[in-house]
Formats: C-alpha cells, sequence, structure tokens
C-alpha cells in the first residue's frame, strides 16, 4: 500500500472506539517488525521517530526505509514525527516525506505554544499536525519535564486556536520506565473528551497496566505510544542472544531476535489498542 497519513486512521478509530498503535523505531530491524506485526495482525499503524533518533540519522533515512516499507506492506502505514523540538525539524520531515507530524511546545507558555504550533500547522497543508499542552513528565530524548497536567479549558482554547489534527494530553503518564504503577486521571481526560473532538493521543503508555490503557481508549483516545516498551525488548534480545552465542560475529545473529521479539511485543500492543483487524 502507499504511505498514508494518520486522517483515515484516527476517523475510523474515533468511529470505532479503538486506537491506533504508534511505536517508536530506532533502526531497520525495529521498523521492519512495527510493520510485520501490523500485517499479522492486519492493523494500521504508525511508525514514529524522535528528534534523538533523527541526530543519529536523519529524516531523509527513515522517510526512505519506512516508505519502501510501506509500499509492500498489506495494510497502512504512515510515518510520524513524535516529539518535534522545532520548526525547522518539522520543515524537514515533511519536505523529506513523512505523512504526520508533532510539533512540542509543551513546555513554552501557552501563548509560545500556540504561535509555534499554528506556524507549523500552516506549513504542513495537509499533513496532520499533533501537538501538546501540559506535559506528559519523564524523558523522552532530550525533552525532560515535570508533568504538568492538561487543563480542559485552556485545551479547547489550544485547539481552536492553532487548528491541529490530534491532540496530546497529559493526565499523568511518563517517558521512560515508570518507578510505581502510574495513576491516570481518567475525568480529566473525560473532561478534554467533552471540550474536544480531534483526536487524541495518550503519550508515556509503556509501563502502564493494561486496563488502565483499555479505559482510555474507551474515554476517547485514539492513538496510543509506545517507545520505551520496545527499547527494552529490542535491547533484551540481543544481550540474551550475544549471551547465547559468544562466539558469533556477524551483527545479523543478534539483530533477527531482536527483530522478532519486537514483532511480538508489537502484536500484543495492538490487540491491546483493538486496532487488529482494522485495516
Amino acid at each position: 500500500m502507499p504511505f498514508v497519513t494518520t486522517k483515515e486512521m484516527f476517523r475510523k478509530a474515533q468511529e470505532g472506539v479503538y486506537a491506533i498503535g504508534a511505536f517508536n523505531a530506532e533502526n531497520m530491524e525495529m521498523a521492519q517488525a512495527i510493520v510485520a506485526a501490523a500485517e499479522a495482525e492486519n492493523a494500521p499503524v504508525i511508525i514514529q521517530t524522535t528528534p534523538g533518533t533523527l541526530k543519529y540519522a536523519g529524516p531523509e533515512c527513515f522517510a526512505g526505509l519506512v516508505s519502501r516499507l510501506a509500499r509492500d506492506a498489506k495494510v497502512p502505514v504512515a510515518l510520524h514525527l513524535d516529539h518535534g523540538n522545532s520548526f525547522d525539524l518539522a520543515a524537514k520531515c515533511k519536505r523529506e516525506g513523512y505523512t504526520s507530524l508533532m510539533i512540542d511546545g509543551s513546555l513554552l507558555p501557552f501563548g509560545g505554544n500556540v504561535t509555534l504550533t499554528k506556524q507549523v500547522v500552516d506549513m504542513a497543508g495537509d499533513l496532520p499536525v499533533e501537538a501538546e499542552l501540559g506535559t506528559v513528565g519523564g524523558k523522552e530524548d532530550t525533552h525532560e519535564a515535570q508533568a504538568q497536567y492538561t487543563d480542559p479549558d485552556e485545551a479547547a482554547e489550544f485547539v481552536r486556536l492553532t487548528g491541529i489534527s490530534s491532540f496530546a494530553v497529559a493526565i499523568g503518564t511518563a517517558h521512560g520506565v515508570y518507578k510505581g504503577e502510574p495513576k491516570l486521571d481518567l475525568n480529566r481526560l473525560s473532561g478534554v473528551r467533552a471540550r474536544v473532538d480531534i483526536p487524541l493521543v495518550l503519550h508515556g503508555t509503556s509501563g502502564v497496566p493494561v486496563e488502565q490503557v483499555k479505559e482510555c481508549i474507551r474515554r476517547g483516545i485514539c492513538k496510543v505510544n509506545y517507545a520505551t516498551d520496545l527499547r527494552i525488548t529490542f535491547t533484551n534480545a540481543v544481550k540474551q542472544a550475544i549471551a547465547d552465542q559468544p562466539g558469533a560475529y556477524d551483527p545479523k545473529k543478534f539483530l533477527a531476535p531482536a527483530r522478532a521479539a519486537v514483532t511480538e511485543r508489537v502484536r500484543e500492543l495492538i490487540r491491546l489498542c483493538g486496532s487488529d483487524g482494522k485495516a
């Protein structure tokens, strides 16, 4: 299938009360695994890259790789800039072929966040743009913040002023590894949903208990992000492969088992999101 944007994915997810899994890829093997898992589950899927990942290998590399994987895929695949930290990076991702953008001005004052986000929306044209108000806690690449919950009334104003396509809520999730079980403010999520009619996004979902994720989806979340979970899965599988084959020196001997492990984990998460069978 050709590369797609997230517009149709989200429309169907909102109508069907399920979520699209959005999975961060760090390399070719993880991108292959995400597409393979989506095909196995007959699910639409979003592959994401953060600014830190794009310092390691630029947008042109990931756009080239993922667009080629998408061309042969049997399911819809979108490529999304996750936590875009500048107008210039968002513009470059658009030029290189990304089909969805996030601009994260959540560390700015409300007015600054609105201004930056509106600039990216205007630049993006037909491409969907995601943004965040309030801050998801923890650390994502170089982006580190204390959690600051989204105010539902401010959320409605933010969406109106910026014209964004999807909205990331801050309701108690965090990036990275949780030190204890997260406690999500589900009533706040419902408050945002009552005031905002565009698709809602849950960041920092790695480590959130299954039932809490499902309840968030029931209350209006239609994109669920996973990054840390997949990084841990991939790295643990590489470590195990090296331990099992101490004399091996071909990287494929270590990377293939990691790719397989990520494929299985993404399949599980797609089923959790309820997007299996929805391609």
